[in-house]
C-alpha cells in the first residue's frame, strides 16, 4: 500500500511509534527496494542483502520511538542501512568469512529497479546477453572499491540522494563525501577498463 496524501511522514511516524502494524506494511512498501539495493551493492550477496533489509526494518520498527526528526524518515533509513551494513561486515571479517561480491546469475537481481542500468530498452537476445555481461562486469568492478568508497557512490549516484542527506547519513563533511565521491568515480572507471580488456 503506497503512502499517500493523507499518510503524511508525521502521521505514519505517529502511528509507527504506536507499533500499527499497517503503518509498517506502508513503510516497507515505500522503502524496501532503496533499502535492499544500498544493501546488496554494499554486501554483494543478494540472499544476505534480503536478510540485512529485514533487519533495517526490524530495527526501524523497534527504534522509530528514538526518531528526532533531524533529518528526513528516508535519511535515518539509510543510516540504519548503512550501520547494519558495516556492523554485518565487521562481524564477517572477525570469522574470516566473506561472501563472493559476484551471485550467480540466479541471484542477482531481475527487477530493474534495484539494478543499475547498464543499457536502453534490451530487445534482442543478443543485446540481452550483452546487458546482462555488462552488468556483472560493472558489479564486478563495483566490489573491487574501498568500502567507504563504494557506500558514497551507491548513496550519490545510484540512490540519488542529495549531498546533505549523505553527509548525515556518513557523518562525514560535505568535503570528504565529495572527494570520496570523485576517487570512487575514478576507481570504478579504472576497474571497468581492467574488466573491459
Amino acid at each position: 500500500m503506497p503512502m499517500t496524501k493523507q499518510m503524511s511522514e508525521k502521521r505514519l511516524i505517529k502511528r509507527l511509534i504506536k507499533q500499527d502494524p499497517r503503518a509498517f506494511e506502508v513503510l516497507v512498501h515505500k522503502y524496501q527496494g532503496p533499502v535492499f539495493n544500498l544493501i546488496y551493492r554494499m554486501i554483494g550477496n543478494r540472499e544476505e542483502a534480503e536478510d540485512l533489509a529485514q533487519e533495517v526494518f526490524v530495527t526501524v520498527f523497534k527504534k522509530i520511538s528514538t526518531f528526532r526528526g533531524d533529518a528526513s524518515l528516508a535519511t535515518w533509513i539509510y543510516r540504519i542501512a548503512t550501520n547494519t551494513c558495516k556492523n554485518r561486515k565487521k562481524y564477517l571479517s572477525r570469522r574470516c568469512f566473506d561472501r563472493p561480491a559476484l551471485s550467480p546469475k540466479d541471484e542477482y537481481p531481475a527487477d530493474e529497479a534495484l539494478s543499475i542500468r547498464t543499457s536502453g530498452c534490451i530487445s534482442r537476445p543478443d543485446e540481452e546477453v550483452e546487458g546482462y555481461e555488462m552488468e556483472q562486469l560493472l558489479q564486478k568492478a563495483f566490489g573491487s572499491l574501498e568500502e567507504d568508497h563504494r557506500l558514497i557512490l551507491v548513496l550519490r549516484d545510484i540512490q540519488g540522494i542529495s549531498y546533505d542527506d549523505i553527509t548525515t547519513i556518513t557523518g562525514l563533511p560535505l568535503g570528504t563525501v565529495k572527494s570520496r565521491l570523485h576517487r570512487a568515480r575514478l576507481s570504478l572507471k579504472e576497474a571497468m577498463k581492467v574488466y573491459l580488456r
